[in-house]
């Protein structure tokens, strides 16, 4: 049985079924920021408690996501995508019945723990269902829906809290789920990495050090960066990955072999990743905040005014995906980052504490076409740089760097803005917040920069003609 067995049925209901969970998942991270005020309200809890509602998810996320890639190379990555959607779904459930402010934070825990089981076999499964020559079309419609869930999420959140109640955000994925999971094991083609085993030492040192890493940066803003506890963990993390990276060199079956980035594709779209989550997360957080606490909005009025931004990727990703297949990733993604730096740019340029929306507007718009041109070929040259049997792995540790990028742009624009302004007034806001957004846009560019040393179409192609030597069949 190959990989295309089931034809254009199969892949579309890869594409459909990976599609909705991985809505599912990034919709989750997105519509608690808008319901903390309710939470507050109904469950207690100090500044504190209300950040770790949000970052119970990231952790067990950034955490996790390699283990639940190599689980799933191991054992099945249909049956792990399936565990990892029960996991989320019954965790859902749970969060919208927690009774006070510690369970919520226990359950978001939970919930992060199976969208990291679940979210790095989504590509895998959906690359494994369709044809290369279709695979860019189906990425970026894949990555649309995701740029939908993005674009959605402030405004569901806010519309749900406003009209019924802040449990809703998390009883939406429930009846998802509940559709899901028969879905996933009727029309999902099960397959493994050949000859994979689970590395222990390299699952306690990589999920040790992302923690150390994860915990320190989300606590460095509110604790201090010099807090002894934030640099301890910072420290320990560190050592604990730079021991995961030798690790990676001298076993004999590493869970992320390091020869991977001798590869220049996938050494330089991952730092890429790293670089774009962390000034266009970083820049999100800040700007989300400057809608509501400076210029007045409610959340549900403050996620329309950025649909222009955090939408775009609805209409342009399918297109991104078509122009990969055409002329290559690298322009693609290279322009995209461009784009999302001068967007950044111009709304940096705009800010003010009396800024009209019409003149955010061509900040929000460039910066949205371009973050939309960014992830379709991004997520196919992830899965083109490696050979199948490692494409869940190197899924997995994309991931994980995008969500490590992201935590280390909040926090390192969060000192930035605190740096240059603060919450007294509606000045000071927009003061810190212009220092941090450029940063974010310096940093974006930056990525652009890289990107133009991931090889072009002719390098990807013969570097896959030389990897189909060695290359194993995918059982399936």
């Amino acid at each position: 049985m190959t990989q295309h067995t089931k034809g254009r049925s199969g892949a579309a209901w890869a594409l459909v079924i990976t599609s909705v969970a991985s809505f599912m998942a990034a919709l989750d991270n997105l519509v608690v920021t808008t319901a903390l005020p309710s939470i507050r309200e109904s469950l207690g809890g100090e500044l504190p408690e209300l950040e770790w509602t949000v970052n119970a998810y990231t952790l067990t996320f950034a955490v996790l996501l390699m283990l639940g890639a190599s689980l799933g190379d191991r054992f099945g990555r249909r049956r792990l995508f399936i565990v990892g959607l029960s996991i989320f779904t019954g965790a859902s459930a749970a969060a919208a019945l927690s009774p006070g402010i510690n369970e919520l934070i226990a359950f978001r825990a939970i919930q992060g723990m199976g969208a990291a089981i679940m979210m790095p076999l989504t590509l895998t499964l959906l690359t494994a269902a369709v044809p290369p020559a279709r695979r860019g079309a189906a990425l970026g419609l894949f990555s649309a829906v995701t740029g939908l869930a993005v674009a959605c999420g402030p405004l569901v959140g806010g519309t749900l809290t406003e009209h019924l109640s802040w449990q809703w955000i998390f009883w939406l994925n429930v009846p998802i789920g509940l559709v899901l999971l028969p879905l996933a094991r009727l029309r999902l083609a099960e397959s493994h990495a050949p000859d994979s085993r689970l590395d222990i030492p390299g699952t306690l040192l990589v999920s040790g050090g992302l923690f150390g890493i994860v915990y320190g940066l989300v606590n460095a803003n509110s604790d201090g960066w010099t807090d002894p506890t934030v640099l301890s963990a910072l420290i320990a993390g560190g050592v604990l990955l730079g021991g995961f990276i030798r690790h990676g060199f001298r076993a004999k079956n590493p869970m992320l072999p390091m020869r991977l980035f001798r590869n220049r594709a996938f050494f330089g779209i991952n730092t890429v990743s790293l670089l774009m989550f962390f000034g266009m997360f970083g820049s999100i957080f800040l700007l989300s905040q400057y809608f509501q606490g400076v210029l007045g909005y409610s959340p549900t009025e403050a996620g329309l005014r950025m649909l222009p931004w955090t939408g775009m990727p609805m209409l342009v990703a399918p297109v991104a995906g078509l122009l990969a297949d055409r002329f290559g990733g690298r322009p693609v993604v290279v322009t995209g980052l461009a784009l999302q730096a001068a967007g950044l740019g111009l709304f940096a340029l705009a800010l003010a504490p009396d800024a009209s929306y019409a003149s955010q507007l061509p900040g929000l718009m460039v910066g949205g076409v371009g973050m939309a041109l960014y992830f379709a070929p991004a997520a196919s040259l992830v899965m083109s740089s490696v050979r199948p049997g490692e494409q869940g792995i190197a899924s997995g540790a994309n991931n994980a760097l995008r969500e490590v990028g992201g935590a280390l742009g909040v926090a390192v624009l969060a000192t930035a803005f605190s740096s240059q302004g603060g919450y007294d007034s509606p000045q000071t806001f927009t003061d810190g917040t212009v220092l941090a957004v450029w940063i974010g846009a310096a940093v974006v560019a930056l990525a652009a920069l890289v990107a133009l040393m991931i090889p072009g179409r002719r390098g990807t192609l013969a570097q896959e003609a030389e990897q189909a030597e060695a290359r194993v069949p995918v059982s399936v």
